[in-house]
C-alpha cells in the first residue's frame, strides 16, 4: 500500500525581511531621539505655558489639537507633495514643496526650525544611504538655491526608503505633536499619564486629518492660528527660555 503524507499546514509569522527593515526604518525615522534636533523644539509650548494659555492636560490637548491641524494642511501638504514628486522624478516639484512650505511659515523660528531640521535630515540620510536625489537636494541647499524644509526632507526620505505617504503622513503628525507633548513635561504640570491619553486621542483623528491633506493642492494650505504666531513672536524676544522655539 502507498504511504500517504500528511499535509502540514503551516503559516509564518514573521514579516518578510524587506518589510521588516521599512518597518524598522519607518520606527527609527519617526523616533523623538531620531538625531534631527526635534528635541531642542517646542512648537510654541514653551511661551503658550509662560503665559498660561496652556497649564493643565485639557489646554495642553487643545493646544497639541490645534498644532496637529496646522501641520497637517501645511507641512503635511508639503510633505506629501515631495513625496509624490520623488516617485514621479520631478526633481522641481520637490523644489516648488519646499517653497510652499516655507511660504506657511509666519515667524523667523519656525523657519528656523524646519531649515535646520530639514537640512539635518538631508545630511544624515546622504551618510547612510546612496541615492542621488537626496545628494542633489542637500547641494540646492548648501548653495543657498532652496530652503530645505524638513517636510520636503521627509517626502523624499520616505519616498526613497519605499515608505508610502500614509505612513509619511502618520510620522509627520507624530513629530508634530509629540514635540508638543514632550516639551510639555518641562513646561507643564501634567503627568506621563496625561500625555500618552492626549497622543492616545489625537491619534485616533490622523486619518481624517490624512484625507483632507491627501487630496489638498497648494492653494489649499493654510496656517491660520494667530494664537500660536503671537506665541512665536513673543518667544523671540523673551529671556526665559529652554527651546529654540
Amino acid at each position: 500500500m502507498p504511504t500517504t503524507k500528511t499535509k502540514r499546514n503551516t503559516t509564518t509569522i514573521m514579516p518578510t525581511p524587506d518589510r521588516a527593515a521599512l518597518l524598522m526604518r519607518l520606527m527609527a525615522l519617526t523616533d523623538s531621539a531620531f538625531p534631527v534636533g526635534t528635541f531642542s523644539f517646542s512648537n510654541g509650548l514653551e511661551t503658550a505655558a509662560d503665559t498660561g494659555l496652556v497649564h493643565d492636560a485639557p489646554t495642553l490637548e487643545a493646544y497639541a489639537r490645534c498644532i496637529a491641524r496646522q501641520a497637517a494642511l501645511t507641512d503635511g501638504v508639503a510633505a506629501l507633495h515631495a513625496h509624490r514628486s520623488y516617485l514621479r522624478k520631478d526633481f522641481e516639484g520637490i523644489v516648488e514643496a519646499d517653497t510652499q512650505a516655507i511660504l506657511c511659515k509666519l515667524n523667523a523660528e519656525a523657519r528656523q526650525m524646519t531649515c535646520r531640521m530639514g537640512k539635518k535630515l538631508a545630511e544624515l540620510f546622504t551618510r547612510i544611504a546612496d541615492d542621488p536625489t537626496a545628494a542633489r537636494w542637500l547641494a540646492e541647499i548648501e548653495a543657498g538655491r532652496t530652503p530645505g524644509s524638513y517636510p520636503a526632507a521627509q517626502g523624499i526620505v520616505f519616498a526613497a526608503n519605499g515608505i508610502g505617504e500614509r505612513e509619511l503622513f502618520c510620522s509627520h503628525q507624530y513629530g508634530a505633536i509629540g514635540t508638543v507633548l514632550n516639551a510639555a513635561l518641562r513646561c507643564v504640570r501634567v503627568s506621563h499619564y496625561d500625555t500618552q491619553r492626549i497622543l492616545f486621542r489625537l491619534s485616533a483623528e490622523t486619518e481624517a486629518l490624512y484625507a483632507e491633506a491627501a487630496r489638498a493642492d497648494y492653494c489649499d494650505m493654510n496656517a491660520f492660528a494667530p494664537q500660536t504666531d503671537i506665541l512665536a513672536s513673543l518667544h523671540e524676544k523673551g529671556t526665559k527660555r529652554l527651546f529654540m522655539n
